[in-house]
């Protein structure tokens, strides 16, 4: 049995992972009733450990003091969950699939034409199936794995639905639900699922990417 989240992580977290949200993108990533949302984030805000900015685009972000809140609360987590090894075991498959990711976001972006580089323009509808049948493919070994870290730690079990919404919407000819930033498109979710391993297990990116290279 997955070791039940609790909601006031949830949404540290998703505040964590976007950098920059408000309630509503919160409410879709962890799945919570709204209300729920936004009565930690006002929680958070009395407490100073996170802010919300108005203005053109409105949201709120951590403070510093909410940050390193967020690290001792899913440190705290991984350590009652019991679940260390078996998080860094699927953590190191999914790094084993991130290549795979960005050179199938690369060539959704980009195209060949004539033996140069291009934007892709989604005029190819070769290029483009080929591209969707790589993200397919990612997808069928992805999805499980964040079933079965899911079924770890109950935090992570929206992932799969997400990166699933995601690919079926590419499928259907929704062409922004691929890379497009700001919505739960499938390098988003990736993204944050990407951040979420790092963060759970106290990782850093910069450190992570210097030791892929090596």
């Amino acid at each position: 049995m997955a070791y039940p989240a609790d909601p006031r992580l949830v949404v540290i977290t998703s505040v964590r992972l976007k950098g920059f949200a408000d309630v509503g993108p919160i409410v879709e990533a962890t799945g919570l009733d709204q209300s729920i949302v936004a009565g930690v984030l006002a929680d958070l805000g009395a407490d100073d450990l996170a802010r919300r900015r108005e203005g053109r685009v409105s949201g709120w972000t951590l403070t510093p003091a909410g940050r390193s809140l967020h690290a001792e609360l899913i440190a705290a987590e991984l350590e009652a969950a019991g679940c260390a090894a078996q998080v860094e075991a699927l953590y190191r498959e999914f790094l084993a699939l991130n290549p795979r990711l960005l050179s199938t976001a690369s060539a959704w972006q980009l195209r060949e034409d004539n033996g140069q580089a291009v934007v892709n323009d989604h005029t190819d509808a070769a290029h483009d199936r080929r591209v969707i049948g790589a993200l397919r493919g990612l997808h069928d070994e992805a999805g499980p794995l964040a079933g079965r870290l899911g079924s770890l730690l109950d935090r992570f079990s929206r992932y799969e639905a997400r990166l699933s919404a995601a690919v079926d919407r590419v499928e259907a000819g929704e062409q922004d639900w691929f890379t497009k930033p700001l919505i739960d498109s499938y390098h988003t979710v990736w993204f944050e699922l990407h951040e979420d391993l790092l963060s759970t297990l106290g990782k850093e990116r910069a450190s992570e990417e210097s030791k892929e290279m090596a």
